[in-house]
């Protein structure tokens, strides 16, 4: 997988409209989050200075080629004192295969402050890089972020919510200093947000292969972080029916601030023999 500065590199064609380019990967499909990251990049472009995203809403409509560069078109929904608000299409061969709306805020506003607490885990120092235990395609895609920290906590290791019917906690970060401007950082967030999340749908389900895709996603960007420096995702799943699997992961900082929230459903229908948990060059078919 190539670097995310290069990931991130989108070339502007004309007007509210950009181009990101093809990237190498083992994924026949392009990966969601690299779409909703490059997505997020070309809304920035078009707004001022004086605003930050807060927030980020988008469906994957259908599946893109990751040999493909994809074109990303921005609408100008609404630029106000406060608030702007920014439509992105993401193109391939004419098609929109990712549609995203993001909401963006003047700083400093002021208001009432409070905060979830983070899980008790071990320091990302004091575990081992151990994914024996992972399922091959988690295994798969890890290999593939070669250029991302990404440790899963085994449960054992800490108290899990006897009213929450799967769980999952993992440390990550990238493992090189980036920019230090912190759009960049918060695009980078976008683009690490689709890794492991819908796998913790699975986690109660070992024995059960199914297809993963993810279908939308929705992120809020709380408070200031560095993509740089480990983060705690705490994820569950709500609900798993009908071929579908509600996720849900709260990202912390290392000193336990609630940096930002996902929220996605994805595609967890139960594989037909022969087909691939994902669609990976060589990630072998389930028998």
């Amino acid at each position: 997988m190539a670097a995310i500065e290069e990931i991130l590199d989108l070339e502007a064609i004309d007007r509210d409209i950009f181009r990101g380019p093809a990237i190498h990967s083992e994924l026949t499909r392009t990966f969601g989050g690299q779409v909703a990251a490059q997505a997020l990049v070309a809304a920035t472009r078009t707004i001022d200075d004086d605003k930050f995203v807060h927030s980020l809403h988008g469906y994957f409509v259908s599946p893109g080629a990751s040999e493909k560069p994809t074109v990303y078109l921005v609408d100008r929904i609404r630029d106000g004192r406060s608030f702007s608000a920014r439509q992105v299409s993401a193109v391939q061969d004419g098609e929109v295969i990712f549609s995203m709306q993001a909401s963006f805020h003047v700083p400093g506003d002021k208001g009432i402050d409070h905060s979830d607490v983070m899980r008790d885990v071990p320091d990302p120092d004091e575990l081992a890089d151990d994914r024996s235990h992972l399922p091959a395609s988690s295994r798969a895609m890890l290999a593939e972020w070669g250029d991302w920290d990404i440790k899963v906590v085994n449960s054992s290791e800490y108290d899990t919510n006897p009213y929450t019917a799967t769980h999952q906690v993992v440390w990550f970060r990238s493992k090189k200093e980036l920019p230090a401007d912190p759009t960049f950082h918060v695009c980078t967030l976008a683009y690490m947000s689709d890794m492991t999340l819908l796998h913790c749908a699975v986690v109660p389900h070992p024995d059960h292969p199914v297809q993963m895709a993810s279908l939308d996603h929705a992120m809020w960007f709380l408070r200031p972080f560095r993509a740089d420096e480990w983060l705690m995702y705490d994820q569950i799943s709500p609900s798993a029916a009908n071929g579908r699997a509600l996720v849900h992961g709260r990202i912390f900082n290392r000193q336990g601030d609630l940096v930002a929230v996902v929220t996605q459903e994805g595609l967890t229908r139960t594989l037909e023999p022969g087909q691939k948990v994902i669609p990976m060059k060589n990630l072998e078919p389930e028998a």
